[in-house]
């Protein structure tokens, strides 16, 4: 995968093809490669891409051990013909394809699973491309974090092969992108006199309640499109529309049932 110093990584996206040469190839040990894909859990019903593929290995490896399709977005020509190679001479050049391309200008929206070997400040400028995914879509990043959106899971993976750094061990991050449900809600059907509303930064969700004189605030996390209360009182669905109530229990049993739908205008009713 692509590893770039700070200077050139920024220089690839203002003239990838003249920065090309430039930017060192690093390549990610095969243990960290094989971490990367278990952690996402990928299977053969995912298509996996991957932003700076180098050599073509994370794609490949998806391929041959997971069965999944794949992509891999590489600026450096070279890299490219490279990977086509490894692909075919691993047997899985009809599952995997290889592009030229700057991954700024990539379509990400056909993948379940994004991988990721780049600066902090490259993952910083694709943040927001990565959040307006597909809700549930998964992304690995090797060794930098995305700073506030906190991962869901944090390995550190021995890395013996490692020839960057003094130390022998990678980091991986791991996120699901979460279901953009801030907001108020409305109840509908039997539940039209309820409403709820969600404060939302990334995957940390507030769920306030109204009831009698007082508002119930409860903490919870989405996980794609599932949010669950730490105090396991109230379970929501949401289906890209609506929000359905899974599971309620306690105080929170009056929404047992309940569907909600965003507002037409400011306010419920």
């Amino acid at each position: 995968m692509r590893f770039a110093t700070r200077i050139t990584a920024l220089a690839l996206v203002a003239a990838p093809a003249a920065a090309a040469d430039e930017v060192p190839f690093v390549v990610s040990p095969d243990s960290v490669t094989l971490a990367m894909l278990q952690v996402a859990k990928v299977t053969n019903e995912d298509y996996v891409i991957d932003l700076g593929s180098g050599d073509g290995r994370i794609v490949i490896l998806a391929a041959k051990r997971f069965g999944a399709r794949g992509l891999g977005i590489e600026i450096n020509p070279e890299l490219v013909a490279k990977s086509r190679v490894n692909a075919r001479n691993a047997g899985v050049d009809s599952r995997v394809s290889f592009r030229e391309q700057d991954l700024f200008k990539t379509d990400l929206s056909p993948a379940s699973v994004v991988t990721l070997y780049l600066l902090p400040e490259v993952n910083m400028q694709l943040r927001p491309k990565l959040l307006a995914l597909r809700a549930g879509t998964r992304i690995v990043s090797h060794d930098f974090d995305m700073e506030d959106w906190e991962p869901d899971k944090t390995l550190t993976v021995d890395a013996p092969d490692k020839n960057i750094g003094l130390g022998k061990t990678s980091k991986v991050y791991f996120w699901v992108v979460p279901a953009r449900v801030d907001g108020l809600w409305c109840g509908t059907g039997k539940a039209k006199d309820k409403s709820i509303t969600l404060s939302q930064k990334h995957q940390k969700v507030r769920i306030d309640v109204p009831g009698g004189d007082a508002v119930k605030a409860l903490d919870a996390r989405i996980n794609g499109n599932v949010i669950l209360t730490r105090t396991k009182v109230l379970n929501l669905a949401f289906d890209g529309s609506k929000l359905r109530t899974t599971y309620a229990g306690g105080a929170m049993a009056p929404l047992k049932g309940a569907t909600f739908v965003r507002p037409k205008g400011q306010s419920c009713g």
